[in-house]
């Protein structure tokens, strides 16, 4: 079976008018299967994609695209809660698929098509399980579990698992906006100090060391997940879905790389040479796949996951 490769949601503050060329560019130029679209983030940032969802999707199913809407990763109030059910609504249309981000999104779905993301914890088989009995056809899992956990859950799933492979790991989310309080602000005139942070916001220790990214409410790993290494040992242990999260550099140089490495086409150190001269600083790594601390970078090992 051949791998599948699925861009995750843009999860920063681009503008709409970026948002429209990077998803012409990938309509048109990426070799990827499934594309996720919509802002999970902060609701605060809904008004600037939401008008432009429908010309997104519509060019991105010309491009040959698979496109998932992806659901809030949290939901606090009445109006955000009302912006779920009406998103949720456009899953009665056969084409279209949610991603659900969150418990209350899951309840939700219950009983009709659609997909889990990575903000939802799944961690055992139990769980697992659960979710599938709601309607998930398909399932990314959270990027802090080790290998072995991976596989041990890739043998019993009925339905696709998804690995995230390529991007800043989503850590937590919080009510509170960090990007207004970095700048002296609310979060209700938070002037979306985000935007200025296409890639996220450094976090640095007291003694000045690189420690997270912030994105508005968002917390994310300060380096940049490369699982390009290991995804011959993925594959072994039975997983075929690969997702990639954009990121603020050539997302169709980076995902045209994962598919030659996911078809054997390119050798992955080669691949992973390659990845650094597009990754503008970025430092990569892939401590959990391997049981470590998430930012450690070790050497991949055909096969670990088995």
């Amino acid at each position: 079976m051949s791998a599948t490769l699925t861009l995750g949601p843009v999860l920063f503050h681009w503008p709409a008018e970026r948002l429209l060329d990077f998803y012409a560019r990938i309509a048109d130029e990426a070799p990827v299967d499934i594309v996720h679209v919509g802002e999970i983030v902060c609701s605060k940032r809904a008004p600037f994609v939401d008008p432009v969802l429908p010309e997104i999707i519509e060019r991105l199913r010309r491009g040959g695209k698979t496109v998932v809407l992806s659901s809030r990763a949290l939901v606090m109030t009445e109006r955000e809660s009302r912006m779920m059910t009406e998103q949720i609504a456009m899953a009665e249309t056969p084409d279209m698929l949610i991603e659900a981000n969150d418990l209350g999104a899951v309840r939700s779905l219950a009983g009709r098509p659609h997909v889990i993301g990575p903000f939802i914890n799944v961690y055992n088989e139990g769980t697992l399980d659960y979710l599938v009995r709601q309607g998930a056809m398909r399932v990314c899992l959270p990027p802090e579990l080790p290998g072995t956990a991976i596989a041990a859950l890739a043998k019993v799933s009925s339905v696709p698992l998804e690995v995230l492979v390529f991007g800043r790991m989503p850590l937590a989310i919080s009510a509170r906006c960090f990007h207004a309080r970095a700048h002296g602000l609310h979060k209700d005139s938070c002037r979306y100090m985000c935007g200025n942070d296409p890639d996220g916001r450094s976090v640095k220790t007291l003694d000045g060391e690189a420690f997270l990214a912030i994105n508005g409410t968002q917390t994310m790993s300060h380096t940049c997940l490369n699982l390009s290494g290991e995804i011959p040992g993925l594959m072994e242990a039975g997983i075929r879905h690969f997702r990639l999260s954009p990121q603020d550099t050539d997302m169709v140089a980076v995902i045209s790389l994962f598919r030659r490495i996911a078809e054997q086409q390119i050798d992955p150190a080669e691949a992973s040479r390659q990845l650094a001269s597009l990754a503008k600083g970025l430092r990569f790594s892939n401590g959990f796949i391997h049981g470590r601390e998430g930012r450690a970078i070790l050497q991949a090992r055909f096969g670990h996951t088995q």
